[in-house]
């Protein structure tokens, strides 16, 4: 009986299948014989549709399957010295609350979070996170000179991302930023530089970053949230930002890493403006070298860098303070084009 009721199933649903194919012929030769025309794109339109169809598939800047991820934070509570997690955690995501200008530990930096520039406290592929800072600290960096480790790269951000003073490396905070950096991560074997990690590099332009054009990307793209003077959304408080400043007294000074354009360009490439990922980004190449020619040429907070660089041979591309090992001048270092920067540092080797 059972394979009897089966077959009057499929009998049923192919006969309804027929009455709908009936149906649609029905309809088209109704209307071609009453002379009703169906609505048809011309090839212009079929072009323009076709661009859209394109546009509106933005690809990934790499493929994310093959990107370091995070630990999972819910899984903290088992650590042994998960209170110094949560709390290195906290001090990542509001700085200002603990550390800034109304800090309740300390008043030691300009009112920016670590998590302004390290996203998701420090845990977004391509958000400058830190999925390599401890397997690869301590290293000798070039800009100190020195073998640093993970206090020394702490406190350059302190001083130079935050504008501020360096934290006592043997303070609570400072033991509970550690603790978390490491956490983060802590999966990634000693030596290794996981797929994701610090920042996007965007491919270089063959001519030089326009502030002028950048201004225009700002505008349209960046000052709903950071404002048409670059001084940032602050919290009603005072405690802080909503949206960090990008210029000006309160913003990073001019020894960060941000103000290299090159790191710049690549953290708003994956990043900005709000929205946008690594999987799909908003702004093309060249607005992400013009915005951040614009930002970077605004005025901001200045540092004594005299230490800084000690061999000048190593000096990045970028770098757009003198002197250099190579003939291009500090206009060029600081906004490109770079092409030839870098070809002539390569033959020179």
């Amino acid at each position: 009986m059972q394979p009897f009721l089966k077959l009057i199933v499929l009998v049923h649903a192919l006969l309804s299948l027929a009455v709908a194919l009936i149906a649609v012929v029905g309809l088209l030769f109704f209307l071609s014989v009453s002379g009703v025309q169906l609505p048809s794109l011309s090839k212009g339109e079929q072009e323009a549709t076709a661009l859209e169809v394109e546009l509106s598939v933005v690809k990934a800047l790499v493929d994310p399957a093959s990107l370091w991820h995070a630990p999972d934070f819910a899984l903290i509570d088992q650590e042994p010295n998960s209170e110094d997690l949560h709390y290195g955690k906290e001090l990542v995501v509001n700085t200002a609350e603990y550390l800034g200008p109304k800090g309740k530990v300390l008043a030691m930096s300009n009112g920016m979070n670590c998590q302004n520039c390290h996203l998701k406290a420090g845990t977004v592929p391509f958000g400058n996170n830190y999925g390599a800072v401890a397997a690869t600290y301590p290293k000798f960096r070039a800009r100190s000179g020195t073998e640093e480790d993970i206090q020394k790269r702490i406190n350059d951000c302190f001083e130079r991302s935050l504008n501020g003073k360096a934290l006592e490396r043997n303070s609570k905070e400072m033991k509970a930023m550690v603790a978390y950096i490491n956490w983060v991560g802590k999966d990634v074997p000693k030596g290794e530089i996981p797929a994701g990690s610090g920042i996007y590099e965007v491919p270089l332009l063959d001519r030089a970053a326009d502030p002028a054009k950048g201004k225009i990307v700002y505008e349209n793209q960046c000052a709903s949230c950071h404002q048409a003077g670059g001084k940032g959304m602050a919290k009603a408080d005072g405690s802080g930002y909503v949206y960090p400043p990008l210029w000006g007294e309160a913003s990073y000074n001019h020894g960060a890493g941000l103000y290299r354009i090159t790191r710049f360009a690549g953290y708003v490439k994956a990043n900005m403006p709000l929205g946008a990922t690594f999987e799909s980004p908003i702004l093309s190449d060249e607005d992400a070298w013009d915005v951040a020619a614009y930002v970077n040429s605004m005025e901001r907070p200045k540092k004594d860098l005299s230490k800084d660089w000690p061999d000048i041979s190593k000096k990045p591309m970028d770098h757009p303070f003198g002197p250099f090992s190579d003939e291009f001048t500090e206009e060029q270092h600081k906004f490109g084009p770079f092409k030839p920067i870098k070809a002539a540092k390569s033959s020179s080797k």
